[in-house]
């Protein structure tokens, strides 16, 4: 009798593209950034905002991040916030690591010879880090970070990535676990799936009218399984 893998694989695929985000949709990292943003705040006479506001941006790019959690800060004093969440974020970045079982889903969707893709908010420097890191040389046919485009909800890394690699909206499907996620989505033209395990919870992803709300990565492989 086939496998659930076997039926999978030999199922024609709805989304050609599927472009996930990388902080708290791959990478269980959402509580360390938090912790980042609260003590570069503090490092220079900040207010050090809440564990949800600091989570809120989470997704944004980092200048984007910073107008948003300290809005009354002068440039000069951004960038200081900036330059030591980088020192933060670098000294401790070794203690992030992929949520269970997701490595393993995207190479089950390779095998189906589905396109990958990353749109995040981090840095350049920091995603290429990271899939050193991470040795996933190869998995990724594109990436897109904030500090070489339009951060997120803007559309234009989704619509960057659906050119380059020749996907239509309606066959590109948006993976991510907050509400600049979904936006992102909705402003690109294309499907939008939430995971809630991340940065932002159920009932605030809802409201952006996901096709599914993923509680675990193992619930989001199995609506890939069948859906994607």
């Amino acid at each position: 009798m086939p496998s659930a893998l076997d039926l999978f694989l030999s199922k024609p695929r709805q989304f050609d593209l599927i472009v996930f985000d990388w902080d708290g949709t791959l990478f269980d990292s959402t509580a360390l950034i938090t912790r980042c943003i609260q003590s570069a705040c503090a490092d220079v006479g900040a207010a050090v905002p809440g564990d949800v506001d600091a989570s809120y941006v989470i997704g944004l790019g980092l200048v984007d991040a910073l107008r948003h959690i300290a809005p009354d800060l002068s440039r000069e004093r951004q960038i200081e916030v900036a330059a030591r969440y980088r020192h933060h974020y670098i000294a401790r970045q070794h203690e992030s690591v992929f949520f269970e079982g997701s490595l393993a889903m995207l190479y089950v969707l390779k095998a189906r010879n589905h396109r990958l893709a990353v749109a995040t908010g981090k840095s350049r420097r920091g995603l290429d880090e990271a899939l050193r890191m991470a040795n996933l040389d190869g998995v990724f046919d594109a990436t897109r970070t904030a500090d070489e485009t339009s951060s997120k909800p803007h559309p234009q890394m989704l619509l960057e990535l659906m050119t380059q690699l020749d996907a239509p909206p309606g066959r590109t499907l948006m993976i991510g676990d907050t509400t600049h996620d979904m936006l992102l989505a909705a402003n690109a033209g294309t499907a939008r799936l939430a995971v809630s395990y991340g940065a932002h919870g159920v009932a605030l992803l809802s409201e952006h009218a996901p096709c599914h709300v993923a509680r675990t990565v193992a619930d989001l492989q199995s609506w890939l399984l069948q859906n994607g």
